[in-house]
C-alpha cells in the first residue's frame, strides 16, 4: 500500500499541507477498542498455549481453500479468539496450508538441504489469502528456499473460510459499466456518500458487531498463535505490502518472538498515516507510476500506436474514456473498468504490454482485447466481495478517520489538481469509513530498540506506487537493526523471489543463512517488459503470490 521520491514536487508540497487531522485522539497512544493491553496480551498467552498444545492437523484441501494443490501441499486450521481479551469466548478457525521443505538443493541433486522450519507469508490486502504460497515452491527463483523450509500460507481472519466478512450480496458486488469521473460532480459526490453510508451499514448487518475484532493488532496476535500451532519457537515470516505493516506490529509487540522476518513493499508505520494519510501519499504515488506507464507507451509508439509522447497517451487514453462513456465496451467495460484494469499497471510492469494492446485494439475498433481484460467476472464476485468487506473493515478498525466529507473532498479535490489518475477512485474505495459505525482503535506507535529484534530485511522499489518508498524508509528508522535492500528506479510492487537477481540473492542470504548487507543496499532496476502484439505472461510467480497487496 502506502516517498519523496515518488510524489512529484507539487504533490509533496500538497501532501504536507493537508492539514486536516483524523477525528479521534493522538494516534500512537493506547487505549482504542483493541489497543494493546494487559487484558489482550493475557488472551494472546492462552491462546498460544492451546495452539501449542493443539498443533495443526494437516490433511487434504478443500477445493474451496486451495483448488487441486500438489500432493505435497496439505491444509489445516488453527483457532484463535475472536476477542484476545476474552480467550475463553468465541473461536474462530483460520485456514493454513502447507508445503514440506523439499530438502532437495535444485543445484546438487545429491545433497540434502537442511530444514529450517516454516516459513509463513501474508500477500498483504488487507483481504488478500495467501493459501497460495505453498505452490512457490515450483518457481526457480525460489527453489532454495523451498528446499529449507517448510512454505506456510493462511488465510486471515475474515478471508476466504476464515470466519469470513461481507458487507453486501456478491451477487451485486460488480456494478458495470460504472463511471470513473477525473473531477467529479456535486451531485456525483453525494451519490457516493450515499453509497458509503450504506456499504458502512451493510458491513455490520451481514457480519456482526463482532467485526470491530477484525483488525491489524489481532492480526499480529493471530500470527503469533500461528508460529506455536506450528511448533515454531521463534517466528519466520514474510510480510508484503499490508503483511509488512501487520508484519512491523508483530515485531514491536513480540520483538523476542521473531526469528527472521523480511517486509516486501513496506507500508509506512507512522501512526500518522494510518490510513487516511497513507492513502493520499499512496494517490500521489500512483500519479508517478501512472507517468511511467505512458512514457513506456510512448517509446513504444510504432507497436501500439497509442502516441509518441507522454501526453498524446493521455490523450489516447481519454478518448477512449469519452468513448466508453458514451458506450460501454461488450455492454460491461465503461470508464470504472477501464481504470481499474489500468490501475494494475500501476502495482506490476509486466501488465504493462497487455494493457497497452487491449487500449490499442480498442481504439482501433477492436473492443475484444479491453472486454476480456476489464469486464467483471461473475465466477470471482464472491472472492472479490470478501475481500473488499476485509480491506474496509480492517482499515476501518485500525485507526480515526474523517467523519466531515467536507474533510475529504478539500484534500482530495487539491490532490487531484496534480494527482487526478487515482485519487478519486482511492477516496470513494475508502469513504465508508468516515461513517463506520463501531469504534475504532488508535494505531501503535511501532518502535524498537537497539538489541531487542534480530536484523529485519526489508525490500523496496523506489518507485513502487502501491507502498511508497518512504514507508520502506520510516519502516527502517522504526525497526533498530533493521537493513533496507532498494530495487532502484523499478515500481513493482513485491519484490521478493521475483526476476531480479540482486534482490533474491539478499533475499537467500538472509532467509537461508541469516545474513544482512552491513549497510543498506542498492540493486540495479530488473530490465522493463518488452513490447509485443499482445498480453504478457500474467501468471506463474503471481498466482503463488495471490493478491498481493492489490486493493482496488
Amino acid at each position: 500500500m502506502k516517498a519523496a521520491a515518488l510524489c512529484s514536487a507539487a504533490g509533496s508540497l500538497l501532501l504536507t499541507s493537508l492539514a486536516a487531522a483524523p477525528a479521534g485522539g493522538a494516534p500512537g497512544t493506547p487505549g482504542g477498542a483493541g489497543a494493546p493491553g494487559t487484558a489482550e496480551l493475557r488472551g494472546t498467552a492462552v491462546a498460544v498455549a492451546r495452539a501449542r498444545a493443539a498443533g495443526v492437523d494437516f490433511g487434504p484441501c478443500a477445493a474451496a481453500d486451495l483448488p487441486e494443490p500438489p500432493a505435497d501441499v496439505r491444509c489445516g486450521t488453527v483457532t484463535v479468539p475472536l476477542d484476545y481479551a476474552r480467550p475463553d469466548g468465541r473461536q474462530i478457525r483460520l485456514t493454513v496450508s502447507r508445503a514440506p521443505a523439499t530438502q532437495k538443493d535444485p543445484h546438487n541433486s545429491k545433497r540434502k538441504v537442511p530444514r529450517q522450519g516454516a516459513l509463513v507469508y501474508n500477500p498483504g490486502g488487507p483481504g488478500a489469502s495467501g493459501m497460495y504460497f505453498p505452490l512457490i515452491g515450483a518457481v526457480p527463483e525460489w527453489k532454495r528456499i523451498a528446499a529449507a523450509y517448510d512454505l506456510i500460507g493462511y488465510a486471515p481472519r475474515g478471508v476466504g473460510r476464515s470466519a469470513p466478512l461481507s458487507c453486501e450480496d456478491p451477487a451485486r458486488f460488480f456494478k458495470a459499466p460504472t463511471a470513473s469521473p477525473v473531477h467529479p460532480s456535486e451531485a456525483y459526490k453525494r451519490q457516493r456518500v450515499d453509497q458509503a453510508k450504506a456499504y458502512a451499514r451493510g458491513c455490520v448487518q451481514r457480519s456482526g458487531t463482532a467485526i470491530r475484532f477484525y483488525n491489524s493488532l489481532n492480526n499480529a496476535r493471530d500470527l503469533d498463535v500461528l508460529r506455536a500451532a506450528l511448533g515454531e519457537d521463534r517466528l519466520t515470516f514474510v510480510g508484503a505490502s499490508y503483511g509488512s505493516y501487520f508484519g512491523s506490529l508483530y515485531a514491536a509487540m513480540f520483538p523476542s518472538h521473531v526469528r527472521r522476518m523480511v517486509l516486501d513493499s513496506a507500508v509506512n508505520p507512522d501512526p500518522q498515516k494510518i490510513w487516511y494519510r497513507s492513502n493520499l501519499d499512496q494517490s500521489a504515488a500512483f500519479e508517478e507510476r501512472w507517468a511511467d506507464f505512458r512514457d513506456w507507451i510512448a517509446r513504444h509508439h510504432d507497436v501500439y500506436g497509442l502516441g509518441a509522447t507522454p501526453a498524446a497517451v493521455q490523450r489516447s487514453y481519454d478518448t477512449a474514456r469519452e468513448r466508453l462513456t458514451a458506450k460501454a465496451a461488450g455492454g460491461k467495460v465503461g470508464p470504472g473498468q477501464l481504470q481499474k484494469a489500468f490501475l494494475t499497471a500501476g502495482y506490476y510492469d509486466d501488465f504493462w504490454p497487455g494493457r497497452a494492446e487491449a487500449l490499442s485494439a480498442y481504439l482501433h475498433g477492436d473492443p475484444g482485447p479491453l472486454v476480456r481484460l476489464a469486464a467483471p467476472s461473475p465466477e470471482t464476485a464472491a472472492e472479490a466481495e470478501n475481500g473488499s468487506a476485509v480491506y474496509t473493515a480492517v482499515e476501518c478498525n485500525d485507526a480515526p478517520w474523517p467523519t466531515d466529507f467536507a474533510v475529504w473532498d478539500r484534500d482530495n479535490t487539491r490532490l487531484a489538481r496534480v494527482a487526478p489518475f487515482e485519487t478519486w477512485d482511492n477516496a470513494w474505495m475508502n469513504l465508508p469509513c468516515a461513517y463506520w459505525p463501531v469504534s475504532r482503535q488508535q494505531p501503535l506507535d511501532v518502535r524498537t530498540g537497539p538489541g531487542e529484534l534480530p536484523p529485519v530485511l526489508i525490500l523496496a522499489a523506489e518507485r513502487d506506487a502501491a507502498a511508497p518508498y518512504q514507508g520502506a524508509l520510516e519502516t527502517n528508522r522504526r525497526l533498530a537493526g533493521s537493513v533496507l535492500v532498494t530495487e532502484r528506479d523499478a515500481g513493482t510492487h513485491g519484490i521478493a523471489g521475483g526476476p531480479n537477481r540482486c534482490v533474491n540473492g539478499h533475499l537467500e542470504a538472509y532467509l537461508l543463512e541469516g545474513r544482512v548487507p552491513a549497510r543498506h543496499a542498492s540493486c540495479a532496476p530488473r530490465p522493463e517488459p518488452p513490447a509485443s502484439g499482445g498480453p504478457a505472461d500474467e501468471g506463474g510467480r503471481r498466482d503463488a503470490l495471490k493478491g498481493k497487496g492489490e486493493r482496488r
